[in-house]
């Protein structure tokens, strides 16, 4: 039986509100295509209700920039690259004695959007790119007692990827090609943390993981006599990593 939301119970879910930083290591990778990666700095805030039941419901707000590196068809430095993601989940504490396992399942969304306008080292010409994916979080949280108020806290987390879509500004390059927006509809996701606690603060090491299939053909010019010039999102991997602090009000 599911165990009660223990008022200052340190292995409980905690309500309230969060504010944070992070700072991470940033990956991007087209395998034989291109390559983003670089620092990126971001912000974080959170919403935690609980019931007296043990019944939870949290959202979380995510920002982070990076001036990134971009390596495919040359070089280009200082490539602003942001990402803006929220979710939505509710789960359910079972608190023990020395341990508690809270499991979470919910709604998330991510939007990426870089700017590689300009030119790269080789001349080649570049353009912005919005990505955009829906999932659903599923994954659990699990507080174990240290002593002296000290909790350590591991998160493990699969992201079920549910639909993707892609927009290119490809006028951007000034080749007279139009914008396209392609569809991703395959792909997977896991996200893991170690967080330590104690009283209202939060500090720890994270980490994400995206893999994404190639999405759908969309033209890029006119279509004559049934063939056109245009592309496909190709085959893709990210790997976010870093460090995090947070404060509890």
């Amino acid at each position: 039986m599911p165990g009660t939301a223990q008022e200052g119970n340190p292995l409980a879910t905690r309500p309230g509100w969060e504010l944070g930083a992070q700072a991470a290591r940033y990956r991007y990778l087209e395998p034989d295509f291109a390559k983003l990666s670089g620092n990126r700095l971001g912000i974080l805030a959170a919403g935690t209700a609980v019931s007296a039941e043990g019944v939870f419901s949290r959202f979380d707000f995510r920002q982070s920039y990076g001036r990134l590196k971009y390596e495919g068809s040359g070089t280009q430095e200082r490539v602003p690259d942001w990402i803006l993601e929220a979710r939505v989940v509710a789960g359910l504490d079972w608190v023990g004695g020395s341990f508690s396992l809270s499991p979470h399942l919910g709604l998330g969304y991510r939007y990426l959007y870089d700017d590689l306008r300009g030119y790269s080292s080789t001349g080649a010409s570049g353009y912005r790119r919005e990505s955009n994916y829906i999932y659903a979080p599923v994954g659990f949280t699990v507080r174990f007692r240290l002593g002296e108020g000290w909790v350590l806290a591991p998160m493990l987390e699969a992201d079920l990827f549910t639909r993707g879509r892609q927009a290119s500004k490809l006028s951007d390059a000034g080749l007279g090609l139009m914008d396209i927006t392609n569809e991703q509809k395959k792909g997977r996701g896991h996200r893991a943390s170690l967080m330590l606690e104690k009283d209202h603060w939060a500090i720890g090491a994270w980490t994400h993981y995206w893999h994404i299939n190639k999405s759908d053909f969309q033209c890029a010019t006119a279509v004559v006599n049934g063939l056109c010039f245009g592309g496909i999102e190709p085959e893709n991997y990210t790997r976010e990593s870093g460090l995090e602090l947070r404060y509890r009000f």
